[in-house]
This record gives C-alpha cells, structure tokens and sequence, in this order.
C-alpha cells in the first residue's frame, strides 16, 4: 500500500514544491493539469526551437510515499518551504498492483484499416489474414495510438507498392517503415538522431522478421527515395526542410506529420522552394502534409 497526497497549486509554485517533496522522501511526484478533464483543460504541446511552456494555471501536484507516521508532517513542512503554507493537501490509500499488467492493459491492438492492425506482443492477432505488425511501447516514439502516427501508417497504405523505396526520417520505434516494408517497399530505411531509438528500430525489426536500414542523422545520405515520410514535429520539420526535399526523387511523394492544423501554413511555407505541400488529412487536431516532386 502506499499514501499519494495531492495539493492543487499555481504554475510558480508546482516545480518548487515538486522537488522539495522529492527531498522529503516521496516516492514519485506527478504533476497533472488541475482542470483536465474540464473546459479549462490546456493541451501542452513543447517541441524544440519552441518557446519554453509554463506549466498550467492550476497545477495538480502528486507525490507517493510509502506509509508513515510522519507523511503529513512531511508534506506539511514542504509545502511551507515551497510558499504554500496555506494550500490544502488530500490524501489517499493507493492499494499495490501488477502495474506490469495495468501498464499492458492500456495498449489493445489497433486497427489502421481493413489491411493492417499494430499487435502489442501480449495479445493475440484480432485478424491473422491482414499485415500485423508487432510492437511493443519503449523508449522510442511510434505506437500506432498517436493521431499523427495513425495519418502516416494510412498514408503509407495508401502510397506504397512493391519495388518502392520508402525513407522514414525521424523513424523512432521505427512503426513506419516497419509497415512500408510490411506494404511491400522494396527498401526501407529509417534515419534518427536518437542512438536508442535506433536500437528500438532495430530490435522490433528483429521481431518482426523485417529487415530495415537504420542511419544516424549525423551520417550522409544521398539517396532520393521514391516516398519519404517524416512525423517529427513543426520546427524541426521547417528547419530541415531543404533536406528532406532533396530525399524524394523526381515523381516521388513526400507526407510530413506532426503538424497541428494551425501550423499548417508554416511548414507548407517553408517547403514552398522545394515541394509544393497540401491538406491531405486531419485528425484531433492534427494534420498530414502531402507534396509530389516533379
């Protein structure tokens, strides 16, 4: 059993009482929006080049401890450290749990369309005749649950063809060229700047009895490729987009994703001098971005 005390705060003051609670001897500490859940709700989207985000208006501080005679003394002397002398704090009884099985039961099967599921290992194939590809989460970003991801693995199903060359810049987990591969692609190589996310590529390629070309982003590439494909996120994507441009070959498709709808305008700008990119697909509040060079 263990003891969470929860104490609503401001944005100044969440990070302070965070790590004094951290010295006080908790557990973990979280940090969640106060007003999830409410209209209020604030979506935080942080990405590099950005501007750093404050925390949200109302914070909803967390921490674990195990059971004591002392957590409200604790907490208590905390609080008054970090200027909050006055807040209220509730406490609760965490009961112990398998959070292996509570962390696995989060991740179901996913279903991209009627040819292609993502297969989490510990569960069974819902449909044995479609292209499933197993995957499990880790370190590396691509599960096939994100809206941007979902838009891409769609894209590619839509895209490729056997003999393709397919480029996967920014591959993570490497879910994308997985499924190009899978689809049928010819070649399919996935470029990071992350060492682990390389390692996460090539141990679910392993899996998957899949063979991919994993580069690191600091090596040279000179390939064109005839899809590239590229979920990263907004300013990294303007930043390279005079490299990722000269990646597609002539006749070749590029899709970008990690775009929210109100960016749009920016990457499509920024990719102006190279490929012309559309709309092609929206999803809460996400947007994939295709272009065809000529």
């Amino acid at each position: 059993m263990w003891i969470s005390a929860s104490t609503t705060t401001d944005a100044d003051h969440a990070e302070k009482l965070s790590d004094i609670l951290f010295a006080a001897g908790a557990f973990s500490v979280s940090v969640e929006d106060a007003e999830a859940g409410t209209a209020a709700e604030t979506p935080q989207f942080g990405e590099p080049g950005a501007p750093a985000m404050p925390l949200w208006r109302y914070s909803r501080v967390i921490a674990l401890f195990e059971p004591n005679e002392d957590i409200k003394e604790a907490v208590a002397a905390a609080k008054e450290a970090a200027g909050l002398g006055g807040a209220s704090t509730d406490y609760a009884q965490v009961e112990e749990q398998d959070w292996v099985r509570l962390t696995q039961a989060q991740f179901e099967p996913i279903r991209i369309n009627d040819r292609l599921w993502i297969v989490p290992s510990w569960h069974q194939t819902p449909d044995p005749a479609a292209i499933n590809i197993t995957l499990d989460p880790g370190l590396a970003f691509g599960t096939g649950s994100h809206p941007t991801t979902r838009l891409c693995l769609e894209w590619l199903c839509e895209q490729v063809h056997n003999g393709d060359t397919v480029l996967d810049y920014g591959c993570g987990s490497g879910i994308l060229a997985l499924a190009a591969a899978k689809l049928g692609a010819a070649d399919a190589v996935g470029v990071d700047v992350d060492e682990h996310a390389l390692t996460a590529a090539a141990d679910n390629a392993a899996k998957n009895g899949v063979a991919l070309r994993l580069i690191h982003s600091r090596q040279p590439l000179t390939e064109r490729f005839s899809l590239v494909v590229a979920n990263i996120l907004t300013n990294p994507l303007c930043l390279l987009a005079p490299l990722i441009s000269a990646r597609v070959a002539p006749g070749g498709r590029l899709a970008l994703a990690g775009v929210l709808e109100s960016q749009a305008d920016q990457v499509i700008a920024a990719y102006a001098p190279h490929i012309r990119l559309t709309a092609g697909a929206t999803l809460d509040g996400w947007v994939r971005l295709e272009g065809r060079r000529p």
